[in-house]
């Protein structure tokens, strides 16, 4: 049987007393006081002090200071993203992405986490919200495209964002959090707004390098063993992007439309492929970061 999420534990506490008093109403029966002891005392184990009952589980060694990669599979839920060859993308992506967590996993040094590991859906701001909440030192966002009948069109892409996005997004981010937030551990409030702009775009533009850096890496490593489309690298005004503070790239893992790709991404092999080329990029990244100090 699968464990209670706290939540659920937190709401037994005040609804088990409660119902277990109406039934013995119900049927007509009493507890004398002295039986309701220790005996009827509910137990479970609380969340560390500090960690939000809602985010997600966090994979790999406990020692917080090794660097956390966190990976959001696109869509899901009512959102099924494309469709081809009979795939759904938020099916498709959530296959790679675990796979990919499953690697980094398994050579340990790193911790991990998925935005979602089930078809459930999220709005884009909460994605990089989940990654800004754990304090992530990476955000990997993967989806598929879709050609539509073009079935020839194949390749995988790797999306930074734009320049332009990323100043308009850095205003919109310093307005609508300056009273709140922190970015790379300096605190908004208190700022004006002139100060606040220009603390998260000094943060956007180190973590823009950061994104660069990593999508570059992602195509070296995967010259010769992942499919990259004609214009592999690309910038665009993405919102899953938008972090201030968090390295992000969105990889476009393929095409479902094209019957080829749509199979080698959904078959094991494909899947063991991508986590394999990925997973070492990720490596190399955070050697690099851990280099540089």
């Amino acid at each position: 049987m699968a464990a209670m999420s706290p939540r659920t534990q937190l709401w037994s506490v005040f609804f088990a007393p409660v119902a277990l008093l109406a039934a013995l109403y119900a049927l007509g029966l009493t507890l004398p006081v002295p039986v309701l002891g220790r005996a009827y005392v509910v137990r479970f184990e609380l969340p560390p002090a500090g960690e939000p009952v809602d985010l997600p589980r966090v994979y790999g060694p406990p020692d917080k200071s090794r660097p956390l990669v966190v990976i959001d599979a696109g869509h899901g839920g009512h959102d099924p993203g494309a469709s081809g060859q009979g795939f759904r993308e938020k099916d498709l992506v959530l296959g790679l992405a675990t796979a990919l967590r499953d690697e980094i996993a398994r050579e340990g040094g790193i911790r991990v986490a998925l935005t979602r590991g089930d078809d459930r859906f999220l709005v884009l701001g909460e994605r990089f919200a989940i990654a800004r909440a754990l304090g992530a030192d990476l955000f990997l966002s993967i989806h598929a495209d879709s050609a539509g009948a073009e079935d020839g069109v194949a390749g995988a892409s790797i999306y930074t964002l734009s320049d332009e996005a990323s100043s308009e997004a850095a205003a919109r981010f310093a307005a609508r959090e300056n009273s709140v937030d922190a970015v790379n551990g300096v605190a908004l409030s208190g700022q004006s707004d002139s100060v606040n702009t220009i603390l998260v775009e000094l943060s956007q533009r180190r973590a823009q390098g950061d994104s660069t850096e990593f999508a570059r890496l992602i195509a070296r490593e995967g010259d010769g063993r992942l499919p990259f489309h004609p214009q592999t690298r690309r910038s665009a005004a993405l919102a899953v992007l938008r972090a201030p503070d968090v390295p992000s790239v969105l990889y476009e893992a393929g095409f479902i439309s094209n019957r080829e790709e749509a199979y080698r991404l959904a078959s094991d092999q494909g899947r063991a492929r991508f986590a394999e080329v990925i997973a070492r990029a990720i490596r190399i990244y955070f050697a690099r970061r851990s280099i540089e100090g």
